[in-house]
């Protein structure tokens, strides 16, 4: 039996448009795995300091968030260095907000502009703590109880000299703090926390005399104020410690109150 032309163009064009709604049907059905969705989980912004300095921040949003978190970087490390861990705490239901501190990363002065700060410089950097907060506060409709400090060395002492002179602030973790970084003193903040505050010391052995200093740190909180102290034996300096324990994100989960 001959087919017109006609007819067969007709069956190969019925064809072809069923093929076509087999195949959205399908692509319906699969994941869109689109750039959107890649990047969802984060949106990068700029604050400004009260002193007139552009921080970069890399935000991780949630819907009615358990609390917020600022992660403050060591040196010479960027906010990237809290991905993972933000990730982790966003699943957890917390926000967080990395920030790149002054004459770090993509923040004015960056990305190596700290090489050549003095310490008074440095010191400036608690400014860039301040802006994070009051953007959280502002912006997120955080609450200043419910904002969390976690550092990394440098960015360690920062948060602890955060919450020591705002003690509306109330938790602050803290990687490898040391007694002075860049004339940032840590002693005298840690005895004047008052209760209802909180900290987690974290350090390990093989970091030179960092350990010591933690446990001085650790003893010199007044009682009243809530404290925890994890010392491992070859975990590295700040944020690596995070790296190299991965036991860590828990702990400082379980020491914010997630069981």
């Amino acid at each position: 039996m001959r087919f017109k032309k006609s007819t067969i163009s007709a069956i190969i064009i019925l064809v072809g448009l069923a093929t076509i709604v087999v195949m959205s049907g399908l692509n319906f059905l699969m994941p869109q795995n689109t750039q959107t969705d890649v990047d969802n989980y984060m949106n990068k912004i700029f604050l400004s300091t009260k002193d007139d300095v552009k921080i970069a921040a890399d935000l991780y949003e949630v819907e009615n968030p358990a609390g917020w978190l600022v992660l403050v970087h060591m040196m010479p490390a960027t906010k990237e260095s809290w991905t993972e861990l933000a990730k982790n705490f966003q699943n957890a239901g917390y926000e967080n907000l990395a920030i790149d501190l002054r004459g770090h990363g993509e923040s004015d002065g960056g990305p190596d502009g700290y090489k050549s700060f003095a310490d008074s410089q440095h010191q400036k950097s608690i400014l860039d703590l301040e802006a994070a907060a009051n953007y959280l506060i502002k912006e997120r409709q955080a609450t200043s109880d419910k904002i969390i400090f976690i550092g990394a060395s440098i960015g360690a002492n920062l948060s602890l000299q955060y919450i020591s002179e705002h003690s509306e602030f109330k938790t602050a973790v803290l990687l490898s703090p040391g007694l002075n970084y860049r004339g940032i003193k840590t002693e005298s903040l840690a005895k004047n926390l008052r209760a209802g505050q909180k900290v987690f010391f974290v350090s390990s052995r093989d970091d030179g005399e960092n350990a010591e200093e933690n446990q001085k740190l650790y003893q010199s909180v007044p009682a009243g104020v809530e404290k925890e102290i994890k010392i491992y034996e070859a975990a590295g300096h700040g944020t690596t410690i995070l790296e190299n324990e991965q036991e860590l994100k828990n702990l400082i989960l379980e020491f914010l109150g997630v069981k």
